[in-house]
């Protein structure tokens, strides 16, 4: 399937969904970092949201030590952000929100 790059006023839009993620600019992604409790929390957060990526076939950049658990998506074959992106960046928020985030990120 062939996914076309959001425009910016597309993007915009779709952030409003997205309230702890950004738009990476210079690279045409979404970034947020996730903060858990601690090591085992973020890397079961990690294992869960692997297991989605492999079922929609869409990885995600990012980025683990300790207790957060940085992340960027696009969708590299589209140039930018995608209804993947922004699919998977809500299923990440909702496995985050049930394992019990602590506090935020960005």
């Amino acid at each position: 399937m062939i996914h076309s790059p959001y425009t910016p006023g597309v993007l915009q839009a779709a952030l409003v969904r997205l309230p702890d993620w950004t738009c990476d600019a210079d690279r045409l992604a979404l970034r947020r970092t996730f903060v858990f409790t601690d090591f085992s929390q973020a890397f079961s957060f990690m294992t869960q949201v692997a297991q989605v990526a492999e079922r929609m076939n869409h990885h995600p950049e990012w980025h683990h030590v300790y207790n957060r658990v940085e992340v960027l998506l696009t969708t590299h074959d589209a140039g930018g952000v995608t209804d993947l992106d922004l699919n998977m960046a809500l299923a990440m928020n909702t496995l985050a929100d049930a394992a019990g985030t602590a506090g935020g990120g960005s």
